[in-house]
């Protein structure tokens, strides 16, 4: 299968925002939206949450690939080390079946795991649906990437990203990436106070 990658570019946040401007890729992992067969919901809805919550100016390169292992690597490989975005947010893939490799291609390319994020977000998940403990969400590190593996169903994203994104400017930080602020309206950011500027 020849896939080819076209990235879709978005961009939010104003010039005059609070803190760096940060580039993210966005994922979207199915083989029925790769194909056209429905439209993408989930990578939408990463885009939506970013435009309420950040305050940084910030641009996207979203892509949909199919669930191949070795296809959801080259995008990971290509959006953190040639795109040089500093969080990717990956959608779908996540779950027990053969075809689900979301988390398996993330640990293969990356330098360290954070299970920290796939604890919380089953921990959040159950709330709502008993098998959420069939998920096997993560996070990890790339260089000065930083990846998440979210669900792909529309709801659960929301679910997921509005409790776990408190920690992620902070953990950007901790990387080398750019300082990212967010609306505080809409989500508290935690950093240490010898972190915040």
């Amino acid at each position: 299968m020849v896939i080819k990658m076209k990235f879709y570019i978005n961009n939010g946040g104003r010039k005059s925002g609070i803190g760096e401007h940060v580039d993210i890729g966005i994922i979207t992992v199915s083989d029925r939206a790769y194909k056209g067969e429905y439209v993408d919901k989930g990578g939408p809805k990463v885009i939506d949450f970013l435009n309420e919550v950040l305050h940084s100016e910030w641009t996207s390169h979203s892509i949909i690939i199919p669930d191949e292992k070795v296809e959801i690597e080259k995008c990971l490989i290509k959006l953190t080390d040639e795109i040089k975005c500093s969080l990717i947010i990956t959608t779908g893939g996540t779950g027990p079946t053969k075809r689900d490799v979301t988390p398996d291609a993330t640990i293969s390319i990356c330098d360290k795991e954070l299970p920290g994020f796939g604890e919380l977000m089953r921990k959040i998940s159950l709330k709502y649906v008993p098998t959420a403990i069939l998920s096997r969400q993560t996070g990890a590190i790339r260089g000065n990437s930083l990846i998440i593996n979210l669900p792909g169903q529309p709801k659960a994203i929301r679910e997921t990203i509005d409790e776990i994104f408190s920690a992620i400017p902070y953990c950007i930080d901790l990387i080398g990436g750019p300082y990212i602020e967010a609306k505080e309206e809409k989500i508290s950011i935690f950093r240490p106070k010898n972190a915040k500027r």
